[in-house]
């Protein structure tokens, strides 16, 4: 920090400082410098669970669920037990609040009293959801809380998602990271499942395009289905299995259908998805979205 700061000032002395040459007000000046990978703030946190001091509950996260660390040891941060916090200036500790005892200054622009939480980068449109429990992005006005689903989503969706018993209260099915306070980004599929955007693009590139939780179809497959009608077309089976028929199960709209076989995929009768699964009447064969490999 710059030599013009005095750390040991208390704010009942000043409210005003020079620091570098400028005259700043104690309170709105922060600490850019301070903070850690995932938030910029002006504090840390010690951690009631171990007593330890840590940047913040992810750094406390990672470093106690670390590979090295003793199965038994590991654990998260209960975050709403956080009592104190060490300014990160001074370094006096104290109970949690938005601006440092001693020397006054603001350890987080945004602050949350129910989360402990502080954040100087509020570009992010903090916001703390009662009913989450804990703090969101994105502005409030841009977002409702469903109860059925119980988590916030965007109002685009208020009218149209498909609601899903808690369905961000679970590990994401490709990473088995939990969802309902994940960093990163989410998505909602058209069966209501959701899932780090991340990972459906991960699965996209590996031509993967059925939700990994109840295989239902995450995007329209219209054409490829229609492809497939083309290379059914143009493969004949062999004479011993011309007239072999099988019962198929629909992942897109569960109907039970008695079809001919064929060895490229099987068509349902119901919805014309190929997002099928054969049931009985011989070897099984299944064709959901990695039949997009063969064809794209």
């Amino acid at each position: 920090m710059g030599s013009g700061f005095e750390a040991k000032l208390s704010f009942e002395d000043s409210k005003v400082v020079e620091f570098d040459d400028k005259h700043v007000s104690l309170m709105d000046h922060g600490s850019p410098n301070h903070g850690c990978s995932h938030y910029k703030r002006g504090c840390k946190i010690r951690a009631p669970c171990c007593n330890e001091i840590f940047d913040c509950r992810h750094c406390h996260n990672d470093a106690k669920n670390a590979m090295e660390i003793d199965p038994r040891d590991q654990h998260d941060i209960p975050r709403h037990d956080i009592q104190k916090v060490i300014c990160s200036l001074c370094n006096t500790e104290q109970d949690v609040q938005q601006n440092c005892i001693n020397c006054g200054v603001c350890m987080g622009k945004y602050f949350c009293a129910q989360c402990k939480f502080f954040d100087d980068d509020v570009s992010k449109n903090q916001y703390h959801c009662d009913e989450c429990g804990i703090c969101r992005t994105g502005g409030k006005e841009n977002f409702f809380h469903c109860k059925t689903c119980g988590c916030c989503y965007s109002k685009m969706m208020k009218d149209s998602h498909r609601c899903v018993e808690r369905a961000m209260h679970h590990n994401c099915p490709v990473c088995f990271e939990f969802l309902f306070d994940t960093l990163r980004d989410i998505t909602v599929l058209p069966c209501g499942h959701t899932i780090h955007l991340d990972c459906v693009k991960e699965m996209e590139k590996h031509y993967r395009y059925s939700c990994p939780v109840c295989s239902k179809s995450i995007c329209d497959m219209t054409k490829l289905w229609r492809k497939l009608d083309q290379e059914i077309a143009s493969t004949p089976m062999p004479a011993i299995y011309q007239n072999k028929l099988v019962w198929i199960l629909c992942n897109d709209c569960g109907a039970n259908s008695h079809v001919q076989f064929h060895i490229v995929a099987n068509k349902c009768q119901s919805c014309e998805s190929y997002n099928t699964r054969q049931t009985r009447g011989g070897p099984t064969n299944s064709c959901s979205s990695d039949m997009a490999e063969m064809m794209i």
